[in-house]
């Protein structure tokens, strides 16, 4: 197999990702800017689908309103020429100064009016290129020290913001769909909603929840030690899993943000099966950058690895789920007699009543043995290619 891209694949990228310029806390920049058209047609040549991007990864936060058109009009050229789309879009609500205390959950109310403005006219702008998704991420959303903030009265800030913009849209009539993007920590000392499961649990506070999803990020729930894959399923399970961000990540680390599949082998084997398995029909976009020693070469070289991996292990998952050996196991582990089908499924009174007569063999369901290790060795031989 080649493992080349195809529109069906729907691999997309941040122009924050193939742009960083490798700068980091300890170093400046040591790659050159390239304009939003530049990154496009680097895109397109490695075979991505689509560009996502910030407001001001294309816009700059001070450019007037007649640059703003031309900046715009130049990358819908680039978008037509090379036939990428834009599947989703979010705000810099981080970056400025202005944001140094949060910006929905900001103590000062001009701060959080103009993160709302800024929002809005970014919204406008997604929607313009054609954008079906909206990204939150509360990069700033959090606390240092928790005598800075009343953490009840940010959230309800936060939920306040989130109801606005979703009126907003409805009343601009815009298609639009909303994730909220968790985060344990960084830049912040604490951020809030920091897991999948507790954006969950928030947009079930929302006016509309119908709107909201997440955005789970591989990197930002290994961050915290957890397992994305489970996370994943979750959010899938509730459908609320509206996008998501595909990297790499040594646990318990800074956010790395490498190249997917570049640390966790297994993991990314387990997160792919899942989502091909479930349909996911969504975005596959890669939230990652290539190492800051790289130059222009070596990021496209970053771009093809993100996507290659992906169709690698798409292909391993496809031979999972063919190989007789590991089948036969599975079954084995798997099998069901029959005899609990009576307890299955909704209460009923006759059923606890039935099931708390039955006489189980407790020592039995104890001493029944299941081939983990084996099962999981074949799983390892097949990743190294020696199935």
């Amino acid at each position: 197999m080649d493992y080349q891209p195809k529109p069906e694949d729907r691999f997309t990228f941040g122009l924050w990702t193939v742009g960083n310029l490798g700068r980091d806390p300890f170093g400046e920049p040591v790659r050159d800017a390239l304009s939003p058209v530049e990154l496009v047609h680097l895109l397109a040549g490695e075979g991505a689908w689509g560009v996502n991007f910030h407001d001001n990864d294309l816009v700059p936060i001070t450019a007037t309103t007649a640059e703003r058109d031309l900046i715009v009009a130049d990358f819908k050229r680039a978008l037509v020429d090379t036939g990428l789309c834009v599947p989703m879009a979010t705000t810099n609500l981080f970056a400025d100064p202005a944001f140094r205390d949060g910006a929905f959950t900001s103590n000062d109310p001009k701060v959080r009016a103009y993160a709302l403005q800024k929002t809005m006219r970014a919204i406008d702008l997604g929607v313009e290129l054609g954008a079906k998704v909206y990204v939150f991420w509360g990069g700033r959303e959090g606390t240092e020290s928790d005598a800075t903030k009343n953490t009840v009265e940010a959230l309800k800030h936060f939920r306040e913001a989130l109801n606005f913009l979703a009126s907003y849209c409805q009343d601009q009539g815009y298609d639009l769909r909303f994730a909220l993007e968790p985060k344990p920590n960084e830049p912040r000392s604490d951020i809030f909603l920091p897991t999948v499961g507790a954006a969950l649990a928030f947009i079930h506070t929302l006016d509309r929840p119908d709107k909201f999803g997440v955005n789970p990020e591989l990197a930002h729930e290994q961050m915290s030690g957890l397992n994305f894959m489970h996370a994943v399923a979750q959010a899938w399970d509730a459908g609320k899993l509206f996008h998501i961000d595909l990297n790499d990540q040594k646990p318990g680390r800074y956010d790395q943000d490498f190249r997917f599949g570049a640390e966790s082998i297994k993991a990314a084997f387990f997160l792919v099966q899942f989502l091909e398995n479930v349909g996911y029909s969504g975005s596959r976009h890669f939230d990652a950058h290539a190492y800051r020693t790289a130059d222009y070469d070596d990021v496209r070289a970053f771009a093809r690895g993100c996507m290659r991996t992906y169709l690698i292990m798409k292909a391993k998952a496809q031979q999972f789920a063919q190989d007789k050996e590991i089948q036969e196991l599975l079954q084995a582990i798997n099998a069901d007699d029959g005899s609990m089908h009576q307890f299955s499924g909704a209460y009923s009174a006759d059923k606890a009543t039935a099931l708390k007569a039955f006489a189980f063999d407790r020592v039995a369901l104890g001493q029944r043995g299941l081939p983990y290790e084996r099962l999981d060795q074949l799983l390892i031989e097949l990743l190294l290619g020696v199935r």
